[in-house]
């Protein structure tokens, strides 16, 4: 396969990612034969999950505004991948152009992207790093040239959380963030997941295709995304389907919203 202009030397062209792959099901362009392949494949199986995914990208920008009204103006986003429209930063600096935001992604494809668009925006930094080790995110420079952690910060973890299994010990990740933040500081989560026996075989099917092929997926019900939150204060609605989550208007949940496979939350920390 010949390699595109735009992907480092280093990228194994022949094995799917997770930003390429869900870069692919938000219609962007920057993924390969081997990412296309398996994102079209779990389609097949499971055509509603474009829709799932342009969900949770949705609720990153509802829940943006809403740090945003509560006077946040800078923002954490990790595992931030490849951009779209409507990033953290493009949402922000419409509100106050001085909002500084980080955006943290493991893969090589995201972060040159990230970099290439954000050329020229001082207030904006691009790391490219595992978000489990949270003491090495924490201590970059890139965190530590944009964020005052004196000041209230917008910690975002949006599709994340199901790629860190429990033995991950994602709530051991969340208390690091969590303790480098001031009083005010906030955490968004969005998190694919079911209550019991709720799961559909399509989406058992999708699951199976995606874990052999990727990674593997640990899916949360309510009560496991809500065991996320400690030492949070959750805002209204507290932990709900992902298009419930203040929604800008009743029709965007809709009867499916009651069955969306997956919980979204804010918490704020006191």
């Amino acid at each position: 396969m010949e390699r595109p202009n735009w992907a480092p030397g280093d990228i194994d062209l022949e094995r799917p990612s997770v930003a390429r792959v869900y870069d692919y099901w938000l219609g962007g362009a920057h993924n390969f034969a081997a990412d296309r392949a398996v994102a079209q494949k779990t389609l097949e199986t499971m055509p509603e999950l474009r829709g799932v995914v342009l969900n949770h990208r949705a609720f990153l920008r509802r829940a943006v505004r809403y740090l945003l009204a509560q006077g946040v103006r800078q923002f954490l986003d990790l595992g931030s991948g490849i951009p779209t429209v409507g990033n953290v930063h493009e949402i922000a600096q419409a509100t106050d152009p001085g909002a500084k935001v980080v955006y943290v992604d493991i893969d090589p494809v995201a972060v040159a992207h990230s970099r290439s668009l954000l050329g020229g925006n001082d207030h904006v930094s691009v790391l490219q790093a595992d978000v489990r080790d949270w003491t090495g995110v924490l201590a970059s420079d890139e965190v530590d040239k944009q964020l005052d952690f004196d000041e209230p910060v917008g910690v975002l973890m949006i599709a994340l959380l199901h790629f860190v299994s429990d033995e991950d010990d994602p709530w051991g990740m969340i208390g690091g963030y969590r303790d480098r933040l001031a009083p005010g500081g906030f955490l968004a989560v969005s998190q694919a997941g079911y209550e019991a026996d709720e799961e559909p075989d399509a989406s058992k099917e999708a699951r199976r295709i995606y874990d052999r092929s990727v990674t593997p997926m640990t899916l949360r019900d309510r009560a496991g995304v809500t065991s996320l939150f400690k030492g949070f204060e959750l805002v209204e609605p507290g932990v709900v389907r992902v298009p419930a989550w203040q929604p800008e208007s009743p029709a965007d949940v809709g009867e499916s919203g009651q069955r969306f496979p997956g919980y979204a939350a804010v918490g704020r920390k006191a």
